[in-house]
């Protein structure tokens, strides 16, 4: 193990996670490595960096992320692309209110580093509108693939439903709602063939944050040499 990897001096990188597995694609075991900048007497971690030190050859390599900062950074190793070689899931907690998390797997077959997830091109890519409706209904639309669900709050507190509806039904002015960025990104092999599916969260929410509505579930395949929407759910919290 490179003793520059594990240096405890306070300022300096030290190892925040750690893997084992077969990333190379040689069939023999490689490590795998985050290292980051510790704050004194927080949680919170800086220049969070992938390191891949090849079980073969001992030759380190470092692959640096663009949000590299955070709370819990952490790996998974798992196949998502059917090729039978690891590829390497990172999550690191933003630590906002909102509970997001900045997501990026990489593959290393042959040593080579390639980007196959980046969670900033994810929330990019699946937007949603929320907006309020007459009657005690929330649409929220999916822009991805032009998907429209019916949110029923009629049994909400009757409080906040008078905020914002009027003896009838009627909204007192309009009102749109918001869907988070990634709050969560599962490594699922749904079909049990050893290849993973990703299962991604994201929170819907009303006039503010705290106004929980319920999460987008989308789980994505790899396809066609990128991750593809495979199906899609919306889950309602309890009223």
């Amino acid at each position: 193990m490179n003793n520059s990897l594990v240096s405890t001096t306070m300022g300096h990188p030290r190892i925040v996670a750690f893997a084992t597995g077969d990333v190379t694609g040689d069939r023999v075991v490689d490590q795998i490595y985050l290292t980051g900048t510790k704050t004194p007497d927080s949680p919170f971690i800086q220049n969070i960096t992938l390191h891949v030190r090849d079980g073969r050859t001992g030759i380190m390599t470092t692959i640096p992320l663009h949000n590299n900062v955070g709370y819990n950074p952490r790996l998974f190793l798992g196949d998502f692309t059917g090729n039978g070689i690891d590829e390497i899931l990172i999550g690191i907690d933003t630590g906002g209110s909102g509970g997001i998390i900045n997501y990026y797997i990489v593959s290393f077959a042959g040593n080579i580093a390639k980007l196959l997830f980046d969670s900033d091109v994810y929330n990019n890519q699946f937007q949603y509108d929320v907006t309020y409706q007459d009657h005690y209904k929330v649409e929220v639309v999916s822009r991805p693939n032009n998907e429209r669900y019916i949110i029923d709050i009629s049994t909400r507190d009757a409080s906040y439903l008078n905020e914002i509806y009027d003896r009838n039904g009627k909204l007192k002015s309009p009102i749109t709602g918001f869907v988070d960025p990634l709050s969560g990104l599962y490594p699922v092999d749904f079909d049990s063939n050893g290849v993973y599916e990703l299962l991604a969260y994201q929170k819907i929410s009303g006039r503010y944050h705290a106004d929980g509505l319920g999460y987008i579930m989308n789980t994505l395949e790899w396809k066609n040499n990128g991750f593809a929407l495979q199906q899609q759910y919306l889950a309602i919290f309890g009223s």
